[in-house]
């Protein structure tokens, strides 16, 4: 039987930027930097989660995708479509002035939401919309 999630996909349009955004800018650890001639599995997360992964795929033909198909995800992307989230955090407020303090581009701040969080939302440097979630 499938019991958990262990790597999921985060499309960018570079490698080596979003390596740079999510390392520096979110704190995220390497996990895995393998070539195998003009494919890189690239893989990050967080310290205290160790289970999860997230590979950084970067948006480029291979023998996975057609260019056709690279351009309709690179669409998605830019368009803010394939973003992944909630992130979870004890403290939405600080997160939200932290992150931004390192040059995140947030498209809405931290806004205390009638539904249940307080909720903040950003981009990454490729343009996937993510969410920033504290439960109340």
């Amino acid at each position: 039987m499938i019991n958990r999630l262990s790597v999921t996909t985060i499309w960018v349009k570079d490698q080596n930027e979003a390596l740079r955004f999510y390392t520096e800018k979110l704190g995220f650890e390497i996990r895995a930097d393998v070539k195998n001639g003009d494919y890189r599995w690239l893989t990050v997360g967080l310290k205290d989660q160790p289970e999860l992964e997230f590979q950084l795929a970067e948006l480029k033909a291979s023998h996975a995708l057609t260019q056709e198909q690279v351009d309709n995800l690179t669409k998605l992307v830019e368009a803010g479509q394939l973003g992944i989230g909630p992130w979870k955090t004890d403290d939405c407020f600080k997160t939200y002035e932290a992150l931004k303090a390192k040059g995140v581009e947030f498209v809405q701040p931290a806004t205390d939401r009638p539904y249940g969080i307080i909720e903040a939302v950003f981009k990454d440097n490729s343009g996937n919309v993510m969410v920033l979630a504290q439960d109340k």
